[in-house]
């Protein structure tokens, strides 16, 4: 990587932001690529910046851009996504931890606790997890209707499954009839 990934938080500096730009190498993506079981990862790039937000707590904004390779569920091609998407993360000195068993969540699932360190490598390495299509379809690829019926039989299609196609059915054959 161009440079270090790990910001200890007592080295930030409270007054100006602290860039980072991140652009892992084939070796530093080849477990990635295993683990998020893709067929490849090119052109990562993870820059923005951490500051100061109050007097304890930090903030990292980034954009995440990658181009993944990955197979079409589709047709079973080989495909590429892009992605070029904004991270935030919001690190806070004092998160509350509630002692009940069950605890609603909070909508903001951008808020961790903050540490010692701030791990930029780690927050890439999970933006890009959360970012990356489980089911990648290449453009105009599309499912067909696969339509199965003995000889002689008329086969069922979606569109018969339907709660109103009966309806339907018995609409067209009382219009026949008058």
């Amino acid at each position: 990587m161009s440079q270090s990934a790990i910001f200890r938080v007592s080295d930030l500096d409270q007054n100006a932001p602290t860039p980072f730009d991140l652009r892992p190498d084939a070796e530093v993506l080849k477990p990635l690529i295993a683990e998020f079981g893709v067929e490849d990862l090119r052109k990562v790039r993870f820059a923005g910046e951490i500051r100061s937000r109050g007097k304890r707590d930090w903030e990292l904004k980034a954009t995440l851009g990658a181009t993944i390779g990955q197979i079409c569920v589709v047709t079973l091609d080989p495909m590429n996504t892009r992605i070029d998407e904004p991270v935030v993360r919001t690190f806070v000195a004092n998160i509350s931890t509630p002692d009940e068993t069950e605890v609603e969540m909070t909508e903001d699932d951008s808020i961790e606790q903050l540490g010692t360190e701030i791990d930029v490598s780690a927050v890439m390495s999970e933006a890009l997890a959360l970012f990356i299509p489980e089911f990648p379809r290449k453009e105009g690829a599309a499912l067909g209707e696969a339509v199965y019926a003995e000889p002689g039989v008329e086969p069922m299609r979606d569109e018969d499954t339907r709660p109103f196609a009966g309806l339907a059915a018995l609409k067209d054959a009382l219009e026949k009839d008058t």
